[in-house]
């Protein structure tokens, strides 16, 4: 039996489907004591993590391992002062030092603030004066405790500062430090109700946010790792997710370790289709889950045979039916999309017992009830587009979604008006049940009366050889109120010219219901993007809205290819 059966109760179906899943837990629950070591006690030398790099260094832990690795972290912390409720940041990249550290944090009742080494000092000082953290752990690479250090003089606060896997200047070396500390770690007092995770959102439209999460929150990601992902007990589930992001908590650590299965963490700096497979192919991988970018790779690269893997799933982006259809063909494995929020766990997916359709976030989790609403609060017809939102049980709280915003309480009772959780994104749902995501409501189009959501472009758009990015957006025009924009990020070999700017849209506009033709094409050396590398449209829009050109109707032939050949 895998221990997630000792913390709910769930009913399936005869094809193994979810059809409800209900959990219970003591007001104590801690995710360290009651799940790591527990299972450490019973099976010690149980599989919990296969770790490689790029140098061709490999660890292989048990829980037993586990266990003591943050036993003596925390001793660690402890001693220099770190107590129930401080928070401490986490720059560790892919290090196995992550899974020491963040566990180490859980069983000392402490929040742990993981980060990405991609941040500036600037990010650094935002994140250490609103959180108010009292140490960083951080990698030695990537110049990031130079970029602490001078964002710690900024603030001028006193955080205690340690790196792991070497020396620095200014920092206290870890894991040697660790390898002086006691081995048992007395279970400390905490509650289930208490702050475990603070996830600073990617800051698409604002300063970043920060979301808070208790700790029932790994219990919530029984249904992404067993229903979704379809992780296994004995297997090995790898997903493709830097610690710095709530995508590592939804795949490399809580559900998995629930179900029973061990996570493979490859350490890389630089995405290599090719040494991806590989590491899949070495270690047995059996369950994978990346974002659409990464299968857009293995397509475009070639996919080579992966016998042991089972099952491959994908959430973060639209997934473009052409590469479902490649992927599948090559592997004879469907892909599973998945939707959700850093501010939740798993919403919508296509779930264990029912076929994925290419592009169709699935149904929802029977773990919430969730709705689509118009903006009169009503719920949206078969068809019709309205927002997600989440209704919360009753009694008692929503397991899986967020406590609060950091210092940021007017944020949190805006996005729970009128009783509900309102995810901000757009979606319909068709005759069969199945949901379509529409896009988020802010990057919503608006032309000729219509409504169109920019994902079902680019889904078409990234179909034509020339295009490795795209970015659809709504710009002023004086005939239709906004037209609607490509921009584009060619591939190798292609070069900007108003003749290819004009096979590309007829290609997409022969695919297109004509109230969603591409009006406008600009190509784009990169995207600007957020440090999590989302485009950010809103910025897109903001240089169109200063662009005079753009306030009255396009006409053909504009430098910057604006719309040469198709009607307007």
């Amino acid at each position: 039996m895998s221990i997630y059966q000792k913390f709910c109760t769930e009913i399936t179906d005869a094809s193994g489907a979810l059809l409800d899943l209900q959990v219970h837990y003591p007001d104590n629950f801690n995710f360290g004591y009651d799940v790591v070591d527990a299972i450490a006690e019973a099976s010690p030398e149980k599989r919990a993590m296969v770790w490689c790099n790029v140098e061709n260094e490999e660890h292989i832990f048990t829980f037993a391992d586990i266990r003591r690795r943050s036993s003596e972290m925390a001793n660690v912390f402890q001693k220099a002062g770190i107590t129930r409720g401080d928070r401490v940041m986490l720059v560790l990249k892919r290090h196995y030092e992550y899974w020491f550290a963040v566990i180490a944090l859980h069983k000392l009742g402490a929040v742990a603030i993981p980060a990405t080494h991609m941040l500036t000092v600037g990010d650094f000082v935002y994140r250490l004066h609103t959180s108010g953290a009292k140490a960083v752990v951080c990698t030695t690479q990537n110049e990031v405790p130079d970029k602490i250090r001078a964002a710690v003089e900024q603030t001028g606060a006193a955080v205690k500062l340690w790196c792991v896997q070497g020396e620095t200047a200014g920092f206290e070396n870890l894991t040697a430090a660790m390898e002086a500390a006691e081995e048992e770690f007395p279970r400390v007092e905490t509650l289930a109700a208490d702050p475990m995770l603070l996830y600073f959102t990617s800051g698409t439209t604002g300063y970043p946010k920060g979301v808070i999460h208790n700790h029932t929150y790994p219990l919530a990601h029984i249904v992404t790792a067993k229903y979704w992902q379809q992780a296994e007990d004995g297997g090995l589930h790898f997903t493709v997710a830097e610690t710095g992001w709530a995508k590592a908590s939804w795949g490399k650590l809580y559900g998995q370790w629930l179900v029973g299965s061990a996570v493979m963490v490859y350490d890389f700096d630089n995405f290599d289709p090719k040494q991806l497979t590989a590491v899949i192919n070495r270690y047995g991988v059996t369950s994978f889950c990346a974002p659409p970018t990464v299968y857009r790779y293995l397509v475009r690269k070639g996919i080579p045979d992966m016998p042991t893997l089972k099952h491959a799933s994908t959430a973060g982006e639209m997934l473009s039916p052409e590469v479902f259809r490649k992927f599948t063909e090559r592997t004879g494995l469907l892909l599973h999309e998945g939707y959700g929020q850093t501010e939740t766990t798993l919403l919508m997916a296509n779930f264990r017992g029912m076929e994925p359709v290419a592009g169709s976030m699935g149904t929802p989790s029977p773990f919430y009830h969730i709705e689509l609403r118009t903006k009169q609060g009503r719920r949206a017809a078969v068809g019709e587009i309205g927002e997600v939102v989440i209704v919360p049980p009753a009694e008692g709280a929503q397991l899986g979604i967020f406590t609060g915003y950091l210092n940021g309480d007017e944020q949190y009772r805006y996005v729970w008006r009128n009783g509900v959780y309102h995810t901000g994104d757009a979606a319909y749902r068709d005759e069969n049940g199945r949901y379509w995501f529409h896009g988020r409501f802010d990057d919503i189009i608006k032309t000729g009366g219509f409504r169109v959501g920019p994902y079902e472009v680019e889904n078409i758009l990234m179909e034509h050889p020339a295009v490795a990015e795209c970015s659809v957006i709504g710009v002023p025009d004086a005939l239709r109120g906004q037209a609607i924009k490509a921009v584009i990020v060619l591939g190798h070999g292609y070069a900007p010219t108003s003749e290819l700017s004009r096979e590309i849209k007829e290609f997409c506009n022969q695919r297109l219901a004509e109230y969603k033709w591409v009006r406008i094409v600009e190509f784009a050396e990169e995207m600007p993007k957020t440090i999590s590398g989302k485009i950010q449209k809103h910025v897109q829009r903001g240089q169109c809205a200063s662009s005079p050109e753009l306030a009255r109707p396009v006409q053909a032939g504009v430098k910057k290819v604006y719309d040469q050949g198709n009607r307007l």
